[in-house]
């Protein structure tokens, strides 16, 4: 299927749907790009709610459906359906939307992780443990901003090495001495991630740590390999 036909189907499905399930969205739009998994091969993103940033409460949402992704899955299996296929994104999508606004405390959080994020970025101080607020993209694995963060919470030290799945294939990375928290900057995934990825090692957080100024933990850039 084409990229126009694709979304002028879409934009028939959003024709069928009750119109009480579009209050809030703000546009149902359809992208060309191929959005594949972040940790898993042969997955992609078929589509997203993305809330809009606006004055109101809750905000308006933007469903976006990723024509790239249906394409790749359609040259993988014979007997790809590409209606039932959108039908299904499409629904999935808008009950997000709806979750989004009966959850406006959830969206706090994310916002949160967001601006911990930035703030990491920009070498301010920031929560070590942020991300444990962003989006669960897989086991012990979140998502902020394309940002990825494998999260490794430990009893005591360090171990020695760190291990992680990337797409099909078992890594693992050496692990500096030194303190916790800990960021592992990944190098070397292939493919490689949108945004950057971390392994990121600390021990449980405790009640005096809410109390406690965050100076930002250390970063140590190290290269994964394939398990031994």
């Amino acid at each position: 299927m084409e990229l126009r036909d694709f979304r002028a189907l879409v934009d028939r499905m959003a024709s069928e749907v009750p119109p009480q399930y579009l209050e809030g969205v703000f546009a149902i739009e359809v992208s060309p790009r191929v959005v594949p998994h972040p940790v898993y091969p042969s997955v992609y993103t078929m589509g997203e709610c993305i809330p809009v940033e606006a004055a109101e409460d809750p905000p308006p949402s933007r469903v976006v459906l990723y024509y790239g992704s249906f394409r790749e899955l359609a040259r993988e299996r014979t007997d790809f359906d590409w209606r039932g296929e959108a039908w299904e994104t499409l629904t999935h999508e808008l009950k997000h939307h709806l979750e989004f606004r009966a959850r406006t405390g959830e969206l706090d959080a994310e916002d949160w992780a967001a601006e911990q994020n930035f703030n990491r970025q920009e070498g301010k101080p920031y929560d070590p443990v942020f991300f444990l607020s962003g989006e669960r993209v897989a086991d012990n694995v979140y998502c902020v901003d394309d940002d990825l963060f494998f999260d490794r919470e430990v009893a005591g030290a360090a171990p020695e090495r760190v291990e992680l799945d990337w797409h099909g294939h078992r890594l693992t990375a050496d692990v500096p001495r030194g303190g916790l928290p800990l960021y592992l900057a990944l190098e070397g995934l292939d493919p490689a991630p949108v945004g950057e990825a971390f392994v990121v090692i600390h021990r449980r957080p405790r009640i005096l740590d809410l109390f406690r100024r965050h100076t930002g933990p250390r970063v140590e850039p190290v290269r994964v390999r394939r398990g031994e």
